[in-house]
């Protein structure tokens, strides 16, 4: 069984932070071999990637996060990371981890960022 298990998020002011994790099954899913990725989607919107990490640790970020977000792996814990800052309101969303293990896409439950004005 594959399971992605995201926290973390919650209700912030403009210009404030969290940080989203992300923990995966290590009998199915081990981060440090995978490409893991945050997704975002807001009510009647497109899903949306934010942030990748490659297996390589290398990172990819959409140009409406970048510089504010960063996207880690926590290889003991088995966990990924998102730490966002100076969060806008445009960055209100459910927020989803996700990883493919040829040729599936699993994805957790998501967890809710609102960031008031």
């Amino acid at each position: 069984q594959v399971q992605l298990v995201e926290s973390g998020g919650g209700l912030v002011q403009a210009g404030g932070s969290l940080r989203l994790s992300c923990a995966a099954s290590r009998t199915t899913v081990s981060v440090s071999l995978k490409i893991m990725g945050w997704y975002r989607q807001a009510p009647g919107k497109q899903r949306e990637l934010v942030a990748l990490i490659r297996n390589d640790d290398t990172t990819w970020y959409a140009g409406a996060v970048k510089g504010r977000f960063t996207i880690s792996r926590d290889n003991a814990k088995n966990t990924v990371y998102l730490q966002m800052n100076s969060l806008k309101p445009e960055d209100t969303a459910t927020y989803y981890c996700n990883t493919v293990i040829n040729p599936l896409p699993y994805w957790g439950q998501g967890t809710q960022v609102t960031v008031s004005s």
